[in-house]
């Protein structure tokens, strides 16, 4: 099973298992790393100044980077010497980058910290990056446009999902727009996208194409 890395910004869900991946299980064998943000912008303000932190810039107003975040990466992806294998295909999860915004960082800042990501997990080590970020819709917030924009410039894949314009429907709770980039290739043949639309079942999701959600069939 190919070791993975998770970094969570916001609520932290009970480990559990999916498609045959037990998260505790893997964690335990070193498969999993996983930073628990909320726990640790609260640990930061307890541990003496001296001591690096992902999250220092909570603790210093004038740090104005995210590279001690960078680096717990970075040492993360570092293979031990107790024989531990390395790194294979590593996936980054990054839950989500608009935390980092309302904290305090700008986004340039932001922006600067998934580059070297990017730099490590995907070119380095040939792995892959996944993140999520909150589009403010109507609201203007000039910090979250420029994320957003510079990271969809830079995605393979975006995933956007939203609510129906025509607003509440029982059978159709909203749709989810695919859309492929293949940077190497003109422009205009590189995007390719889909539009699905979906419903949130107890313990799942549904897919379904436009007008095709089987109330209405």
């Amino acid at each position: 099973m190919p070791r993975q890395m998770a970094v969570s910004l916001c609520t932290i869900f009970s480990p559990s298992t999916s498609k045959g991946v037990n998260l505790t299980t893997a964690r335990e064998r070193g498969q999993l790393v996983f930073l628990e943000g909320l726990k640790s912008s609260v640990d930061v303000f307890f541990r003496a100044e001296e001591e690096p932190h992902p999250l220092q810039f909570l603790r210093d107003a004038n740090t104005g980077n995210l590279q001690p975040l960078y680096e717990f990466v970075r040492e993360a992806l570092q293979p031990v010497d107790n024989g531990e294998a390395a790194w294979r295909c590593p996936v980054l999860l990054v839950d989500d980058l608009s935390v980092l915004l309302s904290l305090g960082m700008g986004a340039v800042a932001v922006l600067d910290f998934i580059h070297y990501c990017r730099a490590t997990v995907c070119w380095k080590l040939q792995g892959n990056m996944v993140a999520l970020v909150h589009d403010s819709g109507d609201a203007e917030d000039e910090e979250n446009d420029i994320l957003l924009n510079g990271l969809s410039h830079q995605s393979h894949l975006i995933l956007r999902a939203e609510g129906l314009a025509t607003g509440f429907c029982r059978d159709v709770h909203g749709q989810l727009k695919v859309l492929w980039r293949r940077p190497p290739q003109p422009t205009a043949q590189r995007d390719r996208s889909l539009t699905y639309q979906y419903k949130i079942q107890d313990r799942s999701v549904s897919f379904f194409a436009k007008g095709l959600s089987p109330a209405v069939l």
